[in-house]
């Protein structure tokens, strides 16, 4: 898909150990954020706690530069808004700028990834005063430089529902891309149930504390598109890891097992890489998906309930509608959080060779006629989802549906049969959407 990024964080720490830089399939990403690099308060920076060691640069920029991807690092990280407050201070800002364009050139690195977390909108005039100094800085280059942010995908609880959302669109011309944090979006909080840690879709669910809608990535797509956000600046995060909810009791005396259960007492819910999960919890009679969120899950029932759990997390399947809802939306892309979380040495990364399957198909149509039949072909993917639609007219007129279909198994080459088409009809066109 022409423009489509597919921009995968691969942590330095990851390097050394869980999977090598020569174990990356290039061939399924755009771009590669190296994480992650920490910002100190006098603005000057921390590499080596988490492995961006020179060497690891090296080898990971030769490799992907080698094969036409893009690699930026990544400065900041969970718990950074501290560090940043500091840096990007009026004392420490240019200090703070000139560091990360050192530490960009010196290393070979096409760009920065900024991850300034939390965020509250109390920060949003520091935040954006650091944007346009260091987009400036970035320009100075022959050679252009990209700039990214990994960005909330909901405000701070108790924050302005849309202070976030509104500055982002102020400045995103300062931006080459905006991945949307489309991951931990539930948790074991006060008056909440069991959720979904990346759903696309909420389902029409509403807390029963409180009357809100649950989270979900749509909704929050959509905070940022109404607020002035282009579309084609956004991508949605898919999480290479879930979550297990253990324990607990919920409000029927049950213990936890499924979506939407609330509790007496808290559950406790701990992050898996994807690997870990397969290994240890999956077995297909225990899956789930959940059609009205577009998301997999784990449902455990054991004779001891200490050992039931419900396992929220993404699949292949939920990465495909993922594709799907990116394309049909317009958005820039996907971002994985993070690669080594789907890697087992020797074995085909699953996660991520089902995005890189999705955005492969439908790819080709081949249309053939026959008598007033129109005969359509495409290679389909396997758990993939199209709808073809047809009308007479290339540029008015609504589209027509002919047939919406689900494919099971593996995929491979589909054949569809559009009868009569040409019958009191001279002329046709076709398109294939992926839903959702």
């Amino acid at each position: 898909m022409a423009g489509f990024w597919t921009t995968a964080y691969y942590p330095g720490y990851e390097q050394n150990s869980g999977m090598p830089a020569s174990a990356i399939d290039y061939s399924a990403v755009t771009h590669i954020i190296h994480f992650v690099v920490t910002p100190n308060p006098d603005g000057t920076l921390n590499s080596s706690v988490n492995g961006l060691t020179v060497n690891n640069s090296t080898d990971l920029i030769t490799r992907a530069h080698a094969l036409g991807v893009k690699v930026l690092f990544c400065v900041g990280g969970a718990g950074s808004e501290g560090d940043f407050q500091g840096a990007t201070s009026s004392t420490n800002l240019s200090i703070f700028i000139n560091n990360l364009t050192n530490f960009m050139t010196t290393r070979g690195y096409d760009g920065i990834d900024l991850d300034w977390e939390p965020f509250p909108s109390t920060d949003a005039p520091q935040y954006t005063n650091f944007v346009n100094s260091l987009r400036f800085a970035l320009n100075q280059f022959a050679q252009p430089k990209l700039l990214t942010a990994a960005v909330e995908a909901y405000p701070p609880y108790g924050d302005s529902p849309t202070a976030e959302y509104t500055m982002f669109a102020a400045i995103q011309n300062q931006f080459d891309q905006l991945n949307i944090m489309t991951y931990d979006l539930s948790g074991a909080y006060d008056g909440w149930v069991t959720w979904f840690n990346s759903p696309i879709y909420d389902g029409g669910y509403r807390f029963p504390s409180s009357g809100g809608l649950v989270p979900s990535i749509d909704a929050a797509v959509n905070n940022f598109i109404t607020n002035g956000l282009t579309p084609a600046k956004l991508a949605i995060g898919i999480p290479f890891y879930g979550y297990v909810w253990t324990g607990g009791t919920g409000s029927s005396a049950s213990s936890i097992t499924q979506p939407r259960q609330s509790w007496i007492n808290a559950p406790t819910v701990t992050a898996y890489r994807y690997t870990d999960l397969m290994a240890g919890y999956y077995q297909p009679n225990l899956y789930q998906w959940d059609a009205n969120a577009q998301s997999a899950y784990l449902s455990i029932t054991n004779a001891n309930p200490i050992n039931n759990a419900f396992i929220s997390y993404d699949d292949a399947r939920a990465c495909q509608a993922k594709v799907s809802y990116v394309r049909n939306h317009k958005l820039g892309g996907v971002m994985i959080f993070e690669l080594a979380q789907d890697h087992t040495s020797g074995q085909p990364d699953p996660l991520l060779q089902a995005i890189k399957q999705a955005l492969a198909t439908p790819g080709r149509t081949n249309l053939q006629r026959s008598g007033n039949d129109i005969n359509l072909m495409f290679t389909s993917i396997a758990l993939g989802s199209y709808r073809v639609q047809w009308r007479n007219d290339f540029t008015s007129g609504i589209w027509n549906t002919l047939l919406t279909t689900n494919i099971p198994g593996a995929g491979g080459p589909l054949l569809i049969k559009d009868a009569g088409a040409l019958t009191n009809q001279p002329v046709r066109f076709y398109r294939i959407q992926t839903p959702p």
